[in-house]
């Protein structure tokens, strides 16, 4: 057996075993190791990065986590309800592969009530999807043949690579930095495209660092998409969860872009519905139904009670009080910990998105992988490297605020001990 470098994604080179047939072999054995047999896609895809520390995590006692994304919130009642009132009614079986018409109908008024947004038809245009995960992955292999470029901002959500190279796509990366606020540039945009270049991927509110885009930056990153006819897929599963007055700016709604445009959204953040998995992709009634013909296979349609939540959470309005409320207790969290962290010395971009920060750790001479693996076997506290969601992510760590500030409180209590403590040494 021999190694050879599976060729360059930016970033993603992974050793390709290549395996030679054995002289002889057993009748009754395989021939050959069965990790010969994998797809060279498969091989390329590291695991995340972000299971490894969850698994050390999960051998020590006592452990607060900032490393989850996840909210740490019920989901509302009215959703809850409206979910449990379907399992008594016996609406268990399929829907439409698409999704429930009124779930459709529903996403479509409120992106255009919302924010503007294109007059989606939810016949064609709207697909309900598992979670904005199953979207991703189905646009990728909708869009994608061997070869073509996506590129991609970084760091970014794990699986933004890693769908683009299972559907045989290249991944360019776009190294962001805290100086631009994690904001690729126009400039950065425009270097990186080639012929081959098909898409490019953004995901804002973004995850890990919580930046946001304002409009006149999401206009001039427009200009670029419209002069080199490139498709965008927009993941803004994070758009209600925004502060400081920001605005969210469906990246569809900008002159032009509707038609070269998927957007992804869904219920798991900004209504605490993770579990629930429900996501929904709207666009072009072209890359919507391919991306539905591949869901017709994949998955028949996203569950069916779950599906009934959504449209609560999207019609009742004491499901919209208590989103507000989360939101609320979020921007309390996101002070008290930027707050923390700036104070220790680890330096922090305000996040204005999601429920993240990204600190600098440069100041404790450590890398990001020493800090994070120190912090957790020594105090407990689990944070996640910053270079496992891509370039630009080195030399930082993301610390979710989707815990409650008691626990916040006594991770940074934790945190500036082991800080102290280690620059005394």
């Amino acid at each position: 057996m021999r190694e050879r470098c599976s060729p360059s994604l930016h970033g993603y080179q992974a050793p390709v075993q290549v395996v030679e047939p054995p002289q002889h072999s057993h009748p009754h054995s395989p021939g050959r190791p069965l990790q010969g047999r994998l797809s060279r896609r498969v091989q390329q895809v590291p695991p995340s990065g972000i299971r490894r520390f969850f698994d050390i995590a999960a051998t020590l006692e006592d452990v607060i986590s900032l490393g989850i994304g996840e909210p740490d919130f019920t989901t509302p009642p009215p959703i809850l309800q409206a979910g449990l009132n379907s399992l008594e009614r016996g609406q268990t079986g399929y829907t439409a592969n698409a999704g429930m018409m009124a779930l459709r109908e529903a996403i479509a008024a409120m992106l255009h009530r919302r924010y503007q947004g294109p007059r989606y038809d939810p016949a064609t245009e709207v697909l309900v999807t598992v979670g904005v995960s199953e979207g991703m992955y189905l646009a990728m292999q909708a869009l994608l043949d061997p070869g073509d470029e996506v590129l991609v901002p970084q760091p970014c959500f794990v699986s933004y690579p890693a769908d683009v190279v299972l559907a045989g796509g290249t991944v360019v990366e776009i190294p962001t930095c805290a100086r631009h606020r994690f904001v690729p540039t126009p400039e950065q945009l425009e270097a990186a495209i080639t012929p081959r270049t098909k898409a490019l991927l953004i995901g804002y509110p973004c995850n890990p660092t919580g930046a946001v885009m304002d409009r006149e930056e999401l206009l001039a990153i427009a200009r670029v998409v419209a002069r080199h006819d490139l498709l965008v897929i927009s993941d803004e599963i994070y758009d209600r969860l925004v502060y400081d007055g920001h605005q969210h700016v469906m990246f569809a709604s900008l002159p032009g872009m509707a038609q070269r445009t998927i957007h992804l959204g869904g219920m798991s953040k900004d209504y605490a519905m993770t579990g629930w998995r429900v996501g929904y992709a709207a666009g072009p009634a072209e890359l919507i139904g391919a991306m539905r013909k591949i869901h017709q296979y994949l998955i028949m349609s996203a569950p069916t009670p779950s599906q009934i939540a959504a449209l609560a959470a999207l019609t009742d309005p004491a499901a919209e009080e208590a989103v507000q409320a989360m939101v609320a207790a979020y921007d309390a969290r996101r002070r008290l910990m930027v707050a923390g962290l700036n104070q220790m010395g680890l330096t922090c971009v305000v996040p204005r998105g999601a429920f993240y920060a990204f600190p600098s750790v440069a100041s404790t001479g450590m890398d990001e992988y020493t800090f994070a693996e120190r912090l957790l076997v020594e105090e407990k506290v689990a944070v996640i490297p910053g270079s496992v969601f891509g370039k630009g992510g080195e030399g930082h760590v993301r610390c979710a605020y989707a815990a409650s500030e008691a626990h916040i409180q006594e991770a940074l209590e934790r945190m500036a001990r082991f800080i102290q403590r280690h620059r005394m040494a």
